[in-house]
């Protein structure tokens, strides 16, 4: 059990928490929600000791084993990967070196006999550890595990520093859940992984026997793995039973109550005001003010908190544009060796919602950056229509953004003839008020960053809106305000998500991408299900194509 007594938490002088108390049982299922900066990750951070509370305590039993995944990628090695995944897998790996050691001793032709003795008991307790954690298949569990994630047999052999940071954080959550602890405390553990890997995560995650204590983005992963939430919300953290989509419903319920409960109560104190106003001046009904004064000042007033509004926009329409959008015919584009894209054909038309699916790697940023003119096919043509107003979200977009200027002063770039009230508006409605907006872009979170590369999009008409990845960083709430905006806009939409709501939500055709060439599915997600006989848990799908 993990449990939170009474625990207060500060980041200089802003209260994260304050009296917070929770427990987590054995066994349970327990999702972390929150927006972005109201302390989840240091939730974790308690827990694993990395940070003390100011006040209260957490208390956790001993020898209870956490296997915390904290968005740190595997060290920078020339250590294989299936090597690191083996190496970093918790006390598995820690019994197979001590069992190693020990054996290495008992062959000392000078040891003495009362120390072998103590050696061999050493071995037989560390052996028997090690096979009731599965050690002894450890290296073929790791092949799984690095499978499901994404990685090939091929890739297994290679060093870790040949992959990127989104790769090397697989290769971390790998080392976790190879440790098989009690609980697996997990931090954003879809970050970075395609949709087949999530899928197959969430597989793993619903047959793990232990504890999961973990915050996620993905609102079906957390749907379907979750069985309470523990909600950080208004400076306070609060319980719930059930799934995110029951928390929800729940959350507004409450808070319908509280105001409504506030109503009341400010009508009962204006209506006792007005009394001790009108008579307070009457010895005859001194008696009667006194007794309702004294009662006022007894009373525990109602606070409505006021929660930092979600992202809430709208897309400027653009002109009406031609009914071909784009063009593709025979682009192929290769990067040394391999070829990431094939001979591509296909056309997009005015007012599609398309999806591009495919695994990591398979050319979906690649084929979206050639749609927007940002990269030269090595063959083939893509030709885009008349009347276009493009909005390009690109990637990683948000780390390109100048860390010198101010909030302000990036949009304005965007629109210069804009005047300051317009664009302060338009911030306002992206959640950065008042002085937030003199922020450098160098203090921000990725949250922030992103909702700044939105605000530049939206600042100008749009007709058409290229999209990859454009969740990233942004939590729940603000990924369905998001997903409202973009259902709601009179364009032509290309995406990549990783999301599975937002796909099924958004899509009203899906091209999928693998081993170079596309497959075109003229239908939402659930056709492409139904056409391609992929099954995906909760209607997300597994690539097999050919």
């Amino acid at each position: 059990m993990i449990a939170f007594t009474k625990v207060t938490k500060t980041h200089g002088k802003r209260h994260l928490y304050k009296d917070a108390s929770f427990q987590i049982n054995p066994g349970d299922r327990v999702g972390l929600v929150g927006p972005n900066g109201t302390g989840k990750t240091t939730i974790f951070r308690l827990i694993m000791g990395e940070e003390r509370p100011d006040e209260g305590t957490i208390s956790i039993p001993e020898r209870f084993r956490i296997g915390y995944f904290s968005q740190e990628p595997a060290a920078d090695t020339e250590a294989s990967v299936l090597a690191s995944a083996l190496a970093g897998a918790g006390e598995v790996a820690e019994l197979e070196a001590a069992i190693a050691s020990l054996s290495e001793q008992l062959g000392d032709p000078d040891l003495a006999e009362d120390r072998m003795n103590v050696i061999l008991e050493e071995l037989g307790e560390a052996q028997t550890r090690f096979e009731n954690l599965g050690g002894y298949d450890l290296e073929s569990r790791a092949q799984v595990v690095l499978g499901g994630l994404g990685f090939s047999n091929e890739d297994m052999q290679k060093p870790v520093r040949a992959f990127s940071g989104g790769w090397r954080m697989r290769i971390e959550l790998a080392k976790v859940l190879l440790g098989q602890p009690d609980a697996l405390v997990l931090d954003e553990p879809t970050n970075h992984l395609d949709v087949e890997s999530i899928v197959w995560l969430e597989e793993f995650l619903s047959q793990y026997k232990g504890t999961i204590f973990m915050t996620s983005h993905d609102r079906d992963f957390m749907n379907r793995l979750v069985r309470k939430i523990v909600a950080l919300e208004w400076g306070q953290i609060n319980v719930y039973s059930g799934n995110y989509d029951h928390y929800e419903r729940e959350a507004a319920q409450r808070l319908e109550n509280l105001e409504a409960a506030a109503e009341r109560q400010e009508a009962f104190l204006e209506k006792e005001e007005k009394f001790i106003a009108r008579f307070k001046a009457r010895a005859s009904h001194a008696s009667s003010v006194q007794s309702r004064v004294k009662m006022i000042e007894k009373i525990d007033r109602i606070e409505v908190p006021k929660e930092g509004k979600a992202v809430d926009f709208r897309w400027l329409p653009g002109q009406r544009s031609g009914e071909i959008i784009a063009d593709v015919q025979g682009v192929t584009k290769t990067y040394g060796s391999k070829q990431v894209l094939g001979g591509v054909d296909f056309q997009v038309k005015r007012l599609e919602r398309v999806a591009l699916l495919g695994i990591n790697g398979a050319g979906k940023s690649t084929l979206l950056k050639i749609l927007a003119g940002d990269l030269e096919p090595d063959d083939g043509s893509c030709k885009l229509g008349a009347s276009l107003q493009m909005g390009y979200f690109a990637q990683h977009q948000a780390e390109q953004l100048d860390p010198g200027k101010t909030v302000f002063d990036t949009v304005q770039d965007i629109v210069p003839t804009t005047g300051r009230g317009v664009i302060q508006n338009l911030l306002g409605s992206l959640r950065f008020s008042g002085d937030d907006v003199e922020k450098k872009i160098s203090v921000l979170s990725g949250g922030e960053k992103t909702r700044v590369v939105l605000a530049c999009l939206i600042a100008k008409p749009r007709n058409l809106l290229i999209l990859d990845e454009p969740t990233n960083h942004l939590d729940l709430r603000s990924r369905e305000v998001l997903l409202e905006a973009l259902k709601a806009f009179e364009g032509t939409l290309l995406f990549v998500s990783h999301d599975r709501h937002f796909l099924r939500e958004l899509a009203t055709r899906v091209i999928l991408i693998d081993r170079g060439q596309t497959h075109d599915f003229p239908g939402g997600l659930g056709y492409f299900l139904e056409k391609s006989g992929h099954k995906m848990p909760g209607s997300e799908y597994t690539v097999r194509v050919g």
